[in-house]
């Protein structure tokens, strides 16, 4: 076991979150760390070469943006799979609840670093 716990009461998880794009890890399933966070504005333009990322909105919208003019709006309730790879940035106007799920080795703005960046023991913090 990761030292995380079992049951994380997941509205709890969020009112602890103090700074936007600043995930927080609450649990491990196998090599997978499942994470909330806050959102408002934009993040960076970004690629995770070997993962994929899981969005899973519980409060507000995001949009994630792609290369070539594509984008995803997500509401409350919608998941989205970023592949592994693709270039990205994930945009919220207001504030945006979400849940991440993503292999623990992923790093927070992938292949870019920014004042922003959280390193994954931040995360874990």
């Amino acid at each position: 076991m990761s030292g995380l716990p079992e049951t994380v009461d997941i509205e709890a998880a969020f009112a602890r979150l103090r700074d936007h794009w600043s995930p927080r890890v609450v649990v491990q399933v196998n090599d997978q760390y499942v994470k909330v966070a806050k959102l408002l504005g934009e993040l960076v333009w970004h690629r995770h070469t070997d993962e994929d990322e899981l969005f899973y909105v519980v409060r507000g919208q995001l949009v994630i943006e792609y290369e070539a003019d594509r984008s995803v709006t997500l509401g409350p309730g919608s998941i989205h799979v970023v592949p592994r790879g693709v270039l990205h940035n994930p945009v919220a106007r207001e504030e945006c609840w979400i849940v991440l799920v993503e292999p623990a080795t992923t790093r927070h703005t992938g292949d870019v670093e920014t004042p922003r960046t959280k390193s994954i023991a931040d995360q874990l913090a």
